[in-house]
């Protein structure tokens, strides 16, 4: 039996990672970023509850956050921008992720 070429095994790849998504999409089991996106809105909306103040413990969060992205290669400040830009937008606390209307009951 012939070794596949590269571009088979590549279009056979994309069938397979195309069924796991489909019945993720279908059994509505959400991803690593979903739940993610989540966790990190809920901490930056809570952070208020803490016993430190709201920007002490904003700052907590973020300090431990670009320590983890430092180690992994990426800019500290670039990453403090990030961080700083989503706790903006999230310090409202409304909702503000899209519905994912593939998950909404027929």
């Amino acid at each position: 039996m012939s070794k596949k070429s590269k571009k088979q095994r590549n279009l056979e790849q994309q069938v397979r990672q195309q069924r796991v998504r489909d019945e993720a999409r279908a059994r509505r089991r959400p991803s690593r970023d979903d739940l993610a996106r989540m966790l990190l809105w809920k901490i930056i909306t809570r952070a208020d509850t803490n016993k430190l103040g709201r920007r002490q413990a904003l700052d907590l969060v973020r300090d431990v956050l670009v320590d983890g992205l430092e180690l992994q290669g990426f800019d500290v400040r670039e990453s403090e921008e990030v961080f700083e830009e989503l706790a903006h937008r999230y310090a409202d606390g409304l909702f503000p992720f899209r519905p994912k209307r593939h998950l909404m009951p027929l």
